[in-house]
């Protein structure tokens, strides 16, 4: 894993001022040098066990669906507020994230956002009745939410030479939980007697195990003077409203997820309904994430040495529109098809993360960035999952859902462009 690595140059650079991270070292652009080799290779290590946490909370989920919705009494309508919660939790919670990690340092914040997620996801199969079910998912998903956030600024200053290489690490890693939580969720069910609670609440233990890397660092925060430096830099940071380029940003982040959001809570439906037995929809929507293991990696890592990663959106909007009308056509008939190519559509989220990272010069920056994109973009995708939960039921098909979705297609091709010209936030909002 530390073979990948290897040196690269991003366009935007940390400035002489960006100072330490919550973990004390003394100059961002120095991590490595400065730092002990185990330090470094720990803090990999936690960023690879976080990345594979930030979503089997909401896979594992899509792929029992049907059973949650018979246990627990919902209609079709309750499931698509359910698919819609985790945008919801994650624009809600994952504005707080800055504040937080001046307060406390960023590692604290994750590491307590791995704890809340294995608490959430160990409770929430018991905690009895539909509401009980969402309120305890909003704690797994708060945790989820955080983390999300500060990810990229931990990227930024452990790695500010490697950001296309560790951004493709940990969105390679969120690839693979993500897959692997769709693909194993059904039979590992089935192994353990049957019952869903028990499917879900597995999940628990590799949460737990991705607390363990950042407890080392969460008592730094206030350890020295240069310790401090974050807090006062984020704090000066650019006014993000200003830009024109986050506001495209934050919206191609909203429209990717809203995509991402339907088709982890609703593909296994749509193959079940035509046909496509439980065990066979779950691993079609684990190949549709499997399919960004490698692309999650390399995307980042080319994004960064194109001058302007609008051929990069345009290649992937096709790809869902492609993926859409093929699910509409003949969803049992080409479900591999689709399921792979829908699976490229969705490499759109790395693509994001690594334009957040490109598009501010400094670690303040970086962080008002990626607050601001995921949290206004998590709030524009909240309808979308509703949206299409309403129009299945109301239409008794899936023809309108699809619809939607391939609707919602063009303008994320269009602000993805965009979002991906050669700019920089602090330049634009200094205007």
């Amino acid at each position: 894993m530390m073979g990948v690595m290897v040196s690269e140059k991003t366009r935007p650079t940390t400035s002489p001022s960006m100072s330490t991270s919550e973990v004390g070292r003394p100059k961002a652009g120095s991590t490595r040098a400065w730092a002990p080799r185990w330090t470094t290779r720990l803090v990999i290590v936690g960023i690879v066990l976080t990345a594979l946490n930030l979503r089997p909370a909401i896979t594992s989920l899509g792929s029992l669906l049907e059973e949650v919705r018979v246990g627990l009494g919902m209609s079709g309508s309750v499931a698509g507020l359910l698919t819609s919660v985790p945008p919801l939790c994650f624009a809600v919670f994952g504005v707080m994230a800055p504040r937080l990690a001046r307060r406390f340092g960023a590692a604290a914040v994750v590491c307590a956002g791995m704890a809340a997620i294995a608490l959430g996801l160990l409770i929430r199969p018991y905690a009895g009745g539909t509401a009980g079910f969402l309120a305890v998912s909003a704690l797994a998903l708060m945790g989820i939410a955080v983390s999300n956030v500060l990810m990229p600024v931990i990227v930024k200053r452990w790695f500010p030479d490697r950001v296309g290489s560790m951004t493709g690490l940990y969105s390679m890693a969120l690839a693979l939980g993500t897959s692997s939580a769709a693909a194993v969720t059904v039979p590992m069910t089935e192994a353990l007697g049957g019952s869903w609670q028990t499917g879900l609440a597995v999940w628990s233990a590799l949460a737990a195990a991705a607390v363990m890397p950042w407890l080392p660092f969460v008592r730094d925060r206030g350890a020295s003077p240069a310790a401090q430096a974050p807090a006062r830099e984020e704090g000066s940071g650019p006014r993000i409203t200003r830009s024109r380029t986050a506001w495209a940003l934050a919206v191609f982040f909203g429209l990717q997820a809203t995509a991402a959001y339907i088709t982890m809570g609703w593909m296994p439906q749509i193959f079940r309904d035509a046909g496509v037995p439980a065990g066979t929809a779950g691993l079609l929507l684990a190949v549709t994430m499997a399919v960004g293991v490698p692309l999650y990696f390399l995307i980042p890592r080319f994004a960064t040495r194109l001058p302007h990663q609008g051929p990069i959106v345009v290649v992937l909007g096709v790809c869902g529109l492609i993926g859409y009308a093929g699910l509409y056509v003949a969803p049992a008939g080409g479900a591999w098809v689709w399921a792979l190519v829908l699976g490229i559509a969705n490499c759109a989220f790395p693509l994001a993360l690594a334009m957040v990272g490109m598009r501010a010069r400094t670690g303040a920056g970086v962080v008002k960035l990626s607050a601001f994109a995921q949290s206004i973009g998590y709030l524009i995708s909240i309808p979308g999952p509703l949206l299409v939960g309403v129009l299945y039921q109301h239409s008794g098909g899936w023809g309108q859902p699809l619809a939607l979705m391939a609707a919602l297609m063009i303008p994320q091709i269009a602000v993805g462009i965009l979002a991906g010209r050669n700019r920089l936030v602090e330049d634009e909002a200094a205007h």
